[in-house]
């Protein structure tokens, strides 16, 4: 991973995409520029009813998963302006694009088990979105259980578990998922978090979806076990709303702009030694509505006879 990449905090694939741009853009100044996608990665932008855009990036070889910092794997970015101005009807297209995404990732069928998990801590806000998320998602595995059933054309098989934060529980968060994808044995697992971003901008508008999995604690700035399939034993899928931005992310941006000398900016940074993330004054009224689009998006791909 190159040294600019390092320098920006950042979970979202897209913005990882943008960087190795940037880089690009700087070492070819005065020459002509490389068109097209870099080897490994591929890149096609779609667009919803509503004006919800999306990019799907896909990263095929490890040399790209090297440049990127991401494992390989695909990574769909859907971005809906909006949202907090809670303009007519944007939540519901929201939630049926990432219905739409999801259902690309997942395969549906009449016997499908799913287990669903929020991670994060409930009592803090920017981290609140996977607990709040996981709330709102219609359980019902113990349906199936009550009737001895093995599939369902209208509903998937769904369980659902908020394991807590490793301050809370003593326990790891991926050790806890594994002993109830041991007992539930699921298809598939999906995790909702919150995630770090390099743009402000992005805080109020955007949703990833991967296949990699996830590590948890990283929109936070605590990084734990990561949750994949190697590890729960499980595909995993994960999705993710930037809630967050470090501090020093921010102070890279400004001072940039500002400055002429790239070594005085890291000479800065370098002295700089407070480790801070900030978050949007309306935080909370955001995680309400992207866990409510999340939730949406999830209850109408795993239940489609009753939330079609």
């Amino acid at each position: 991973m190159g040294r600019r990449m390092q320098q920006y905090r950042t979970d979202l694939a897209i913005e990882c995409r943008e960087i190795l741009d940037e880089q690009e853009q700087r070492q070819h100044t005065g020459r002509s520029r490389r068109r097209g996608e870099p080897d490994g990665i591929q890149m096609e932008k779609i667009e919803y009813d509503g004006g919800i855009h999306v990019t799907r990036i896909k990263i095929a070889t490890q040399e790209a998963a090297e440049k990127m910092g991401k494992p390989i794997g695909n990574y769909i970015t859907l971005e809906a302006d909006g949202v907090l101005e809670e303009e007519d009807g944007i939540q519901e297209k929201a939630a049926k694009a990432v219905a739409g995404e999801l259902g690309q990732l997942l395969h549906v069928d009449y016997s499908l088990k799913v287990l669903v998990a929020g991670l994060g801590n409930s009592l803090v806000t920017p981290d609140r979105l996977g607990p709040e998320t996981a709330a709102k998602v219609r359980v019902t595995r113990h349906l199936f259980l009550i009737f001895d059933a093995d599939g369902d054309e209208e509903m998937s098989n769904v369980s659902c578990i908020i394991p807590g934060v490793t301050g809370s529980t003593g326990m790891e968060t991926a050790e806890v998922i594994k002993k109830a994808a041991e007992i539930v044995q699921p298809d598939v697992v999906i995790v909702i978090d919150s995630l770090a971003a390099r743009d402000i901008e992005r805080v109020s508008t955007t949703i990833q979806l991967t296949d990699t999995g996830i590590q948890p604690g990283s929109g936070m700035g605590n990084h734990r076990n990561g949750i994949n399939e190697e590890t729960i034993g499980a595909p995993v899928l994960a999705i993710g709303v930037p809630t967050v931005i470090d501090i020093k992310t921010i102070l890279r941006e400004a001072l940039e702009e500002n400055l002429d000398s790239a070594e005085a900016v890291e000479t800065y940074l370098r002295d700089y030694d407070r480790q801070m993330i900030v978050t949007s004054t309306d935080i909370d009224l955001l995680v309400k509505d992207f866990s409510d689009i999340i939730a949406g998006g999830i209850n109408k791909v795993l239940h489609p006879g009753i939330y079609s």
